[in-house]
């Protein structure tokens, strides 16, 4: 258990407003607080147990201690405790146990590597999700494409971070990068930083200050080494990236929530290697929403953009105002978002049914 001093930049603010703590969180746990439950924000989760800010015995203050997340524990992984989450906390017990867990207003999810087409939450409540980009590697748009489509989804602001700028001597280079990000990512803000120089952190750091956001990428993209740039402190385990590649070598294996000293909290994640889509339909339409305003002009509605007469789409392609590309990964990424959406919706009814079945058996054991 760890005492923390309050640090909120208003002395009449709740004691875990520099944590998110807002009026929503507070309508949310006011029920529970009747019970007698302590407020909490899970900020590390970690082999079974989790890591919660919650208040001090003195109400003034905020405390870190160790939770037993079991007594909400889920057989569905999008509903395990994770980095982000607001509990209501019983104090009492030894450990102290997380007794609720609170609405989520949005959560970030990939597809996990699983056969059961199962999702994976990587970080909830968020306002801001941040795609780190290194630019000592190639740049990968698809990749970002599946990034930004998983943010817009959740209900997060997708902003893309082009981290390690500083290997980049070439203005004119970074500017033609900084182009291809901004063309597979429409109306969303594109940001080159350097941790080593400091270029472009005052700025990040700015837009980050009124939120909890998250930040996403491969390994070897320099999240973590962001992190403690942002943060100010080396509370991040950073290693190099292998020269051969510049890929890195999972050194965070944790999703840490951090508090950042000019207001906000950042979700650090591990090195994704896959990003799966997970029922992203509506964000597949805010991403491409370029292509589907294209649509509304074919001839026929359900046009599928291969070889139909009077395709818009096609027209587009050819006239050069878009790109062979992008229409290349709109097709990829709908075909593969369908798949995943209807394995879901048979999971689903099978679940329905085994719960029905378990229901049933129960009643005739009443009987």
């Amino acid at each position: 258990m760890t005492e923390l001093a309050a640090s909120s930049p208003r002395a009449d603010s709740h004691p875990l407003a520099e944590y998110g703590w807002n009026d929503r969180v507070e309508a949310d746990f006011a029920p529970y607080a009747l019970k007698g439950l302590l407020p909490g924000r899970v900020v590390r989760v970690d082999r079974g147990r989790c890591e919660v800010v919650t208040l001090a015995a003195d109400g003034s203050s905020v405390l870190a201690l160790d939770a037993d997340p079991a007594p909400v524990a889920s057989r569905d992984p999008m509903w395990a405790v994770c980095a982000g989450d607001w509990v209501a906390l019983d104090p009492d017990a030894d450990p102290a146990a997380v007794r609720v867990l609170l609405p989520r207003r949005t959560a970030f999810v990939r597809s996990t590597s699983s056969k059961r087409s199962e999702g994976q939450v990587l970080a909830t409540n968020i306002d801001y999700a941040v795609i780190a980009i290194s630019l000592a590697v190639e740049l990968e748009l698809e990749r970002v494409e599946r990034f930004l489509a998983l943010a817009w989804e959740c209900g997060a602001q997708p902003m893309v971070v082009m981290t390690k700028s500083d290997l980049i001597h070439e203005p004119e280079t970074l500017r033609y990068l900084s182009e291809d990000i901004r063309d597979a990512a429409p109306d969303v803000p594109v940001l080159a930083v350097s941790s080593q120089t400091g270029a472009g952190l005052d700025e990040l750091a700015a837009q980050l200050s009124d939120g909890t956001s998250v930040l996403l990428g491969q390994s070897g993209a320099g999240k973590s080494t962001l992190a403690n740039a942002l943060v100010g402190q080396d509370l991040q385990e950073v290693k190099a990236a292998r020269d051969s590649d510049g890929k890195g070598r999972h050194t965070t294996t944790r999703r840490d929530l951090l508090v950042l000293p000019g207001g906000g909290t950042l979700i650090d994640t591990p090195g994704l290697r896959g990003v799966g889509l997970w029922d992203a339909a509506h964000g597949l339409s805010l991403l491409f929403s370029d292509v589907e305003d294209l649509a509304e002009s074919c001839r026929f509605h359900d046009c599928s953009h291969t070889a139909e007469p009077r395709c818009a789409v096609l027209a587009a392609v050819a006239e050069g105002e878009l790109s062979p590309r992008r229409l290349e990964s709109y097709r990829k990424l709908t075909k593969e978002n369908e798949w995943i959406a209807e394995r879901i919706d048979v999971r689903q009814r099978e679940e329905v049914r085994r719960n029905w079945k378990r229901g049933t058996k129960r009643g005739t054991a009443r009987d």
